[in-house]
């Protein structure tokens, strides 16, 4: 790695040093970034490593082009001059240009390059882009990080679950490197291994809810399920039986009626894997035999299980509030307000009917609560604030 004190001053776009980036020459411990491309995802990572302290030079194959897109404390200038200046290379092109980039493998030698690249479809068999570009460069240390986030969190900064940045290499110092990186632009890195690992990570953006794929058509299937046997047995059966019209109960009623039983069933989908777990281990007499793949992938998805569950509940709660609301049921108020009119009933007060209805809306109130303390306390920022016995208490 050249020394820094040898190395030309950053100048900015009128050839003056900026103040800032004159202070930081100065210090040898402050390593300069190269971005080899000008896109939107370059221009972000710009602003986000000057913002983290970092000198940056950007390579462009018409630097004065794209010079006033960027920042003025970033020096935007060839591909071959960034590429000697830098300490560590950002590729931020597309997969198909990295060849291009084939006549700075002289300057790159010996340095680590950032490969930010995804594809435009799930790889299912690879090669990763990571791997073609550390075929192109064997003298450079390929490090896969930073396309699982997006250039508006680059410029925002990190909040909550977007702080993770999936990175895998061969090189253990370049690994370092970029992690140490990572963490004064406040991400948390996450080392995935190998860069035989960058296939899964450049397949992690394109993937929408891998891990709610079988809640989500577990939900539906028992809503189906469900509406059909209310649909049959409230509506259906008295229209074929007595020629009695309920169809008006379809949108609403019919399902408010099924939402509880699916927010029931799904909830039980919660607790039953770990009381299959505890038979096997029980079954076999240790703890150390693996699960099968099934229950292991149940016991993964436990938390979607239990919000597809809330979210029934929720509705179910909302469905019941607006039932009064119904033409159907200010009729049948009106109907059976004339009727006790007409038969001279003063008084249809019955308290057993009463406290049935007062102590079922009671029960569901507060099992409603405890489902959202329970939803509540699964997401991970409220996960990390208590420890695991505040945690395991809250969910027995």
């Amino acid at each position: 790695m050249p020394d820094d004190m040898s190395r030309p001053l950053i100048r900015d776009r009128q050839g003056r040093v900026p103040r800032r980036l004159e202070a930081s020459v100065s210090d040898p411990g402050v390593p300069v970034v190269g971005i080899l491309g000008t896109g939107d995802f370059s221009r972000s990572l710009a602003i986000r490593l000057l913002a983290s302290g970092y000198q940056v030079v950007v390579g462009s194959r018409t630097p004065k082009r794209f010079a006033a897109l960027f920042p003025e404390e970033a020096e935007v200038t060839s591909q071959i001059e960034a590429a000697n200046q830098a300490d560590l290379v950002f590729v931020a092109v597309f997969p198909e240009h990295h060849s291009t980039l084939l006549e700075l493998k002289p300057a790159l030698a010996g340095k680590t390059l950032v490969d930010v690249s995804n594809g435009l479809k799930i790889n299912p068999e690879g090669p990763s882009n990571a791997e073609r570009l550390a075929d192109l460069f064997p003298e450079s240390s390929v490090v896969k990080a930073f396309n699982t986030v997006s250039a508006w969190m680059l410029q925002t900064g990190p909040r909550d679950g977007s702080r993770q940045v999936f990175l895998c290499g061969d090189g253990s110092k370049a690994k370092s490197l970029v992690m140490q990186l990572c963490r004064r632009m406040g991400f948390v890195p996450v080392d995935m291994g190998p860069l035989s690992s960058s296939l899964e990570i450049e397949n992690l953006p394109l993937r929408l809810f891998p891990s709610w794929r079988i809640p989500v058509l577990c939900t539906l299937l028992l809503f189906i399920f469900f509406y059909l046997y209310n649909f049959i047995r409230d509506v259906l059966h008295p229209y074929l039986t007595t020629r009695k019209s309920a169809f008006y109960k379809i949108p609403i009623e019919t399902v408010n009626v099924t939402l509880p039983s699916v927010a029931l069933v799904m909830l039980s989908l919660v607790y039953l894997p770990g009381l299959c777990a505890a038979f096997l281990q029980l079954w076999s007499g240790t703890k150390y035999n693996r699960f099968p793949n099934w229950l292991d992938r149940w016991l993964i998805r436990r938390k979607q299980f239990g919000l597809c569950s809330f979210l029934c509940a929720v509705l179910h709660a909302i469905y019941s509030l607006c039932l009064p609301l119904r033409k159907s049921f200010r009729y049948k108020l009106i109907n059976f307000a004339y009727k006790q009119v007409k038969t001279g009933v003063e008084d249809s007060w019955v308290d057993e009917e009463v406290w049935r209805m007062e102590l079922y809306l009671s029960v569901g109130i507060m099992a409603l609560g405890l489902l959202s303390l329970l939803a509540v306390t699964s997401l991970p920022s409220v996960a990390n604030t208590v420890n695991w016995r505040e945690f395991s208490f809250i969910q027995s």
